[in-house]
């Protein structure tokens, strides 16, 4: 999974663990791991979710000032279908989180 430069600090601290995708089909695996700098991110759930429950709330969740902010991120190309992706970042052994 790749995340824009201003939230991947905040990933790898922990203080986010999810992120609104809009996707033509689910482009990660429950259970799998993806690498991210200097460690990698293991997702724990996806769920396909609607435009209304993108809320406030979650928009901050995943590291946006509000709703506007994530779309502007999240919403590109040809995706049509939006999924909440929940995950934990694992750094990769020997190495410090930042």
């Amino acid at each position: 999974m790749v995340f824009t430069k201003r939230l991947r600090e905040r990933v790898r601290s922990g203080e986010i663990t999810c992120s609104v995708r809009f996707w033509l089909s689910p482009r990660v695996t429950v259970g799998r791991r993806y690498e991210m700098d200097d460690g990698e991110i293991e997702v724990e759930s996806i769920e396909p979710i609607g435009l209304p429950d993108i809320t406030p709330e979650l928009a901050r969740e995943s590291g946006f000032l509000g709703v506007l902010d994530l779309l502007k991120v999240a919403k590109h190309g040809k995706g049509e279908n939006i999924y909440l992706i929940r995950f934990h970042y694992v750094p990769r052994a020997g190495k410090k989180r930042r």
